[in-house]
């Protein structure tokens, strides 16, 4: 069983590294981390050690660090812009996005979207997206915790899609399947995730005439809240992300 992750301001350099506040509680009460028991630290930028405990306790665990290294960027960088879900479904698209490996997510303020941040809303549902991809992050091992950027209107997206080497709009009526499509080895692959009800006809002519790219999943309409999910998967694996 890989052993469990924490994330750590900073690695340091030293031979021991020591974990405090929540995440030291949650090693010790939560998931019961024992003297003499391995662990990884991440600092969420990268940076990994592979660690064991020497002292336990609720606020505070000592760990002897037995080895360091840094993981470098995967490329292409792969980003989804993400439609707003509706309430409990948003978090599991931010869950499942970080879990399969994605890089940076985008919400996405789209014509269709049921769901809309407006006022307050809009620094709170980034921050609750934040949380989410950062306990997704330590849930499966990554070093890296995805970035989730501000709110994005359909304009911000456009400039997006015109700037990423490689950019692809899930559209059930697209022609082109994604499995058939040639991915870059390297700069931005960018993918866009409408809502519920598909892209709107103006979004659609507006990020095709920046150079996105229609593409469709297969013959099932799949939820917004699992589309990129299953997405992404494909692309991993035709850039062996997964070899």
């Amino acid at each position: 069983m890989t052993p469990p992750l924490f994330l750590v301001p900073d690695l340091g350099d030293g031979d021991t590294i020591v974990l405090t506040g929540a995440e030291a509680h949650h090693a010790a009460r939560v998931k019961r981390l024992a003297v003499g028991e391995p662990a990884l630290l991440a600092d969420g930028h990268g940076g990994l050690a592979e660690v064991r405990a020497s002292q336990v306790s609720p606020g505070r665990v000592v760990f002897d660090v037995l080895s360091r290294r840094s993981l470098e960027p995967p490329q292409p960088r792969l980003v989804v812009v993400q439609a707003l879900p509706k309430r409990e479904r948003a978090e599991l698209a931010v869950e499942l996005l970080t879990e399969l490996g994605v890089d940076e997510i985008v919400p996405w303020s789209a014509d269709r979207a049921i769901s809309q941040w407006k006022g307050d809303r809009v620094a709170k549902g980034v921050a609750k997206w934040r949380r989410t991809a950062q306990e997704a992050a330590k849930q499966s091992r990554r070093a890296r915790i995805p970035a989730v950027s501000q709110l994005a209107g359909s304009t911000e997206v456009a400039g997006r899609i015109a700037a990423a080497e490689l950019a692809l709009l899930l559209d059930s009526d697209a022609d082109q399947p994604l499995s058939g499509v040639a991915v870059p080895a390297a700069g931005e692959v960018l993918l866009v995730v409408g809502p519920e009800g598909g892209l709107s006809p103006a979004e659609l002519a507006l990020f095709t005439g920046r150079g996105g790219r229609p593409v469709r999943l297969g013959a099932e309409v799949l939820r917004t809240s699992t589309a990129g999910a299953a997405a992404l998967a494909v692309l991993s694996a035709t850039l062996g992300r997964w070899g």
